[in-house]
């Protein structure tokens, strides 16, 4: 039977790399999704004077980290309690799963992503000139002196063909 302190310092640890590789497998959600409605602040129309289709090169993580490093302090940790014995049974215990969270954490992918962007400048009816830089979409494509529908959402915005 264990020791209360090393039973104390075994629950410690365990729930500290627990928390650890759970706040590390957060995702990010997006503020609006396909077939959701948002509150348009403003409309405005305009033609678009200038065309740019530019690129921009992003580093993605891997969305399942924290689930490898979860993965590899837990195998790190059935493997280290294989050896040793007594107080160093726990110690190797730790350590097998802290050397196995950081392979498990280490071994996650990140990769490079190719953002597809246009660069569009708009003269609105009334002189006024903006730049927005969005998404290419391949279904939607500008020229100059296209007629172009400005669209504010809450702290966005979004430029379409006018209809």
């Amino acid at each position: 039977m264990l020791k209360p302190a090393a039973l104390h310092f075994r629950l410690i640890w365990s729930v500290f790399i627990l928390a650890a590789s759970l706040g590390l497998c957060a995702g990010v959600d997006a503020a609006y999704e396909r077939n959701q409605a948002v509150p348009v602040e403003k409309v405005e129309y305009g033609y678009v004077t200038s065309v740019r289709n530019i690129t921009q090169t992003q580093l993605v993580e891997d969305r399942n980290q924290g689930w490898r490093t979860f993965g590899g302090a837990l195998i790190g940790g059935v493997i280290g309690h294989q050896f040793g014995g007594g107080s160093g049974k726990d110690v190797a215990t730790v350590l097998g799963a802290l050397i196995g969270g950081g392979i498990g954490h280490r071994s996650g992918d990140d990769y490079y992503q190719q953002l597809k962007l246009v660069e569009l400048m708009i003269r609105y009816e009334d002189g006024q000139e903006v730049m927005v830089i969005q998404d290419y979409d391949p279904g939607m494509i500008f020229n100059v002196d296209d007629e172009v529908r400005v669209v504010y959402l809450q702290g966005r915005v979004r430029v379409d063909l006018a209809m």
